[in-house]
């Protein structure tokens, strides 16, 4: 089955760090990863992508704070998140635009998302 797994969110105090992951099952990252973030009453925003060759860019919100990046031996990607702030509180999902399976290519293909919660 080929789907996006997500892991890493929690309660984190504001100054603190995170690391999401997101694991590719059953087929491979061929394609740009995005790390989308979502919360309640707000409009999804892209945070980070990253490229297959590594190229990566940052919403303006979290620019010097977070990183992307990939691990294609293990077929994950990374979010390092640090200096959270009450702000980055969300549900981070993972988003890859393609992914190659055996005898298949997915296209567009959304994990469910890790939360993660900010406190003061």
């Amino acid at each position: 089955q080929v789907q996006l797994v997500e892991s890493g969110g929690g309660l984190v105090q504001a100054g603190g760090s995170l690391r999401l992951s997101c694991a590719a099952s059953g087929s491979i990252f061929s394609s740009v990863v995005n790390w989308w973030r979502q919360s309640p009453g707000k409009k999804r925003e892209l945070v980070a992508f990253i490229n297959s060759v590594g190229t990566t860019n940052y919403a303006d919100s979290v620019k010097g704070r977070f990183t992307i990046s990939r691990d294609n031996a293990k077929n994950t990607v990374y979010l390092q998140m640090n200096s959270l702030k009450r702000e980055d509180s969300a549900n981070y999902i993972c988003h890859a635009n393609e992914l190659t399976a055996v005898q298949a290519r997915y296209f567009d293909v959304w994990g469910q998302g890790t939360l993660v919660t900010v406190s003061s």
